[in-house]
């Protein structure tokens, strides 16, 4: 059997433990390191499916660990997930910027856990033979590298906007409707209030053009190039 390898890079023992328990009774090989700099020779020798990565940690930070395994050539499939205690936008953002598939947020149980890692390995297996790379007009979405490109001007997203932005490009053909899109970009155990998508879509129009993205009224959104 294929056991995917989940390395875990965190300077807090107790959070290895509590993790690396849970995910080896799901039958992954897990391996620890409680710094980057061991956290990146450690990926270097096992070459891990999946690294569980702290943003705040002694010696070298989350971020510039996250940075230096990127620049690794055979890391470049590996996934990347931040684990960390600390949820403001602006760490997320660094988060994605240095090359990370995820952010998750500590507070996390550790079934939901399980099930989210689970998630990622599946899409993450789909993706080698599905591009991430979406180029309509003059409007380019790397997925990969959390990149938005329209014209000449590149544009930093947060991660529900880039999501939302991605899910309708992923097919200009279809009407989005509003149901489809709470579940594909929040997710059904995220209770988001009625206006939520209205002021993201608001703000997607502010940036890349008032009329890149279509309301049909009582239905649904769609992406106009």
């Amino acid at each position: 059997m294929n056991r995917k390898k989940i390395l875990l890079i965190d300077d807090e023992q107790d959070i290895l433990d509590i993790i690396s328990y849970n995910l080896e009774k799901e039958g992954y090989q897990v391996f620890t390191a409680s710094n980057g700099n061991e956290g990146i020779e450690k990926a270097k020798e096992i070459l891990p499916d999946l690294i569980l990565l702290d943003v705040m940690m002694p010696e070298k930070d989350g971020i510039e660990t996250c940075q230096d395994l990127r620049k690794i050539k055979e890391l470049q499939k590996t996934l990347i997930v931040f684990l960390s205690a600390r949820s403001e936008e602006f760490s997320q953002l660094a988060g994605y910027q240095a090359g990370a598939n995820d952010y998750i947020v500590k507070l996390i149980k550790p079934k939901v856990l399980i099930s989210k890692v689970a998630a990622l390995l599946q899409l993450g297996a789909q993706s080698q033979e599905n591009s991430n790379y979406i180029e309509i007009g003059d409007l380019i979405i790397d997925k990969d590298n959390f990149k938005v490109t329209k014209g000449k001007e590149e544009f930093l997203l947060p991660k529900k906007e880039f999501d939302l932005l991605y899910l309708l490009a992923s097919n200009t053909d279809k009407v989005f409707k509003r149901e489809e899109i709470l579940e594909k970009v929040w997710g059904n155990d995220v209770i988001v209030g009625e206006r939520t998508i209205d002021v993201h879509i608001r703000r997607l129009r502010e940036k890349l053009g008032i009329n890149t993205i279509q309301t049909l009224k009582g239905i649904g959104y769609k992406l106009v190039v």
